[in-house]
Order: C-alpha cells, then sequence, then structure tokens
C-alpha cells in the first residue's frame, strides 16, 4: 500500500496531465471553426456523459443506497447554478466596464470559465475515488487515475478554446486549464485518509460529481455546441465521446 504522500502526488500528476495537454492542445491549435467547436464540446460531453453513468454512479451506488446517492446527484445540479449565476454575474459586470468585449467573446468566455470550475469540482471526487482506489489497490488506484486523465484531455480542450476565443492569452488559458486539474491531488490526499474510514462520504462525493457533471453537459456543453455549430458533425462528436468513453472503462 501506498503512503498518503505519494498517493497525492499521483492524483496530482494524473489530475494535470490530462487538462494539461488538452490545455496546450486547445491554446496552440488554431480552432476558429465553428463546426469544430461544436465537435469539441459535445465530444466533451459524450466523455462526460459515459463517466456519470459507468463510472461515478455505478461506484457511488456500491458505496451507499440510491435515495443518498439522488440527494447527492442534486446538490452537485444546485451547486453549479449556484457557481453559473456567480460567473454569469461577474460577466455581466466585467462586459459593463469592457465594452470592447464583444458579446459573442463574453459568452465564450463565460463557457470556459463555467467548464473550468466544473471539471475542478468534479476532479475533487474523482481525487477521492483514486485515493481510495489506492487504498484497495495499486493496480485499481493506477487504472482510476490513469482513465481520468483520458477523460480529462478533451475537457482540458474544451477549457482552453473558449477562453483563447474571448481574447485570454495562450499562457493564460493554459494555466487556468492547468490549476482545474489541481483539485486532483487535494481529492486524493482525503481519499487516501477516509478510505478505511467513511466510505460513505466517498459515495456521496461521486453522486455529487455525477450531477455536477450533469449539468455541465446539458446546460452548458450541448447547449453551447449547438449554439455554434447545429449540423450533424457536432452531434456525432457527442457519440465518439460516448463510444470512447465506454471503451476506457475497460483499461
Amino acid at each position: 500500500m501506498e503512503s498518503i504522500g505519494i498517493i497525492s502526488l499521483y492524483g496530482l500528476i494524473f489530475g494535470m496531465i490530462g487538462t494539461t495537454t488538452g490545455g496546450f492542445i486547445g491554446a496552440f491549435l488554431n480552432i476558429k471553426s465553428n463546426k469544430f467547436l461544436g465537435f469539441i464540446l459535445e465530444f466533451a460531453a459524450g466523455l462526460m456523459t459515459a463517466v456519470i453513468c459507468f463510472d461515478l454512479i455505478p461506484e457511488s451506488l456500491e458505496i451507499i443506497n440510491i435515495s443518498i446517492c439522488i440527494f447527492g446527484i442534486f446538490i452537485g445540479i444546485f451547486s453549479m447554478i449556484f457557481c453559473d449565476k456567480i460567473v454569469s454575474n461577474y460577466l455581466n459586470e466585467h462586459s459593463k466596464t469592457r465594452n470592447n468585449l464583444s458579446s459573442e467573446k463574453n459568452i465564450m468566455l463565460k463557457a470556459g470559465i463555467i467548464i473550468a470550475i466544473g471539471l475542478a469540482v468534479h476532479n475533487f471526487p474523482e481525487g477521492l475515488a483514486i485515493g481510495a482506489g489506492f487504498e484497495s489497490s495499486s493496480i485499481l488506484g493506477f487504472k482510476l487515475a490513469i482513465a481520468i486523465a483520458l477523460h480529462d484531455v478533451p475537457e482540458g480542450i474544451s477549457i482552453s478554446v473558449p477562453l483563447k476565443n474571448s481574447g485570454s492569452s495562450k499562457l493564460k488559458a493554459i494555466i487556468i486549464t492547468t490549476l482545474s486539474g489541481i483539485t486532483t491531488g487535494f481529492g486524493a490526499f482525503f481519499g487516501a485518509i477516509i478510505g478505511n474510514i467513511s466510505q460513505m462520504l466517498i459515495g456521496i462525493s461521486l453522486a455529487f460529481a455525477a450531477g455536477a457533471m450533469l449539468y455541465i453537459v446539458s446546460c452548458e456543453l450541448i447547449p453551447e455546441s449547438k449554439r455554434l455549430y447545429k449540423g450533424r458533425f457536432a452531434s456525432l462528436g457527442n457519440i465518439l465521446g460516448l463510444v470512447i468513453g465506454i471503451l476506457t472503462e475497460t483499461l
């Protein structure tokens, strides 16, 4: 069994690898096509849907009953609504003081910030899962860590691209994207501590993460994708993301 410090380091490294890789891809590729952006957003939505349905909720239900799980999901949803309100109010004030920020750029900035917050929120309980996984066995811990890193790559792209297109610098987009992955390390630290103490807390945290991600998929990623591009190509991204998400569960 690994020490708490080593488990925390694993969580931090794997959490940041995926988001940072996605951040670099989104920041340095010249992605201006609404068609492609819509595809990327729906790809992330499909991937997150797979995580919700085949990872977070099933893992949660193995620890807690369905009533508590649903409660945790709704707490996650309402928390994201609260975060959305805060970000929207901030951007409204920001746009009043900076007239050069167009409506389009304002929308893209909001999308990037909301996705970054959501990714940071759901990375914490996923870090808890990594920590608890390592407490069970190193094989399970590494399996969860690799799967989460793969999930985070397109999510990192979906953060950095809107931020860059909103007028933010490449460096700022990458830094914000990378910071969203740090919470995985904190989650792994606490997961290693409470793994053998409070399994119920891990179950609730996983349900909370599922609710937060469900809000992001339903109220941010898919609507924003359809706003950018209404054709089938974007929807195919959703399907591809879902399929790849299912395949990563076999790792």
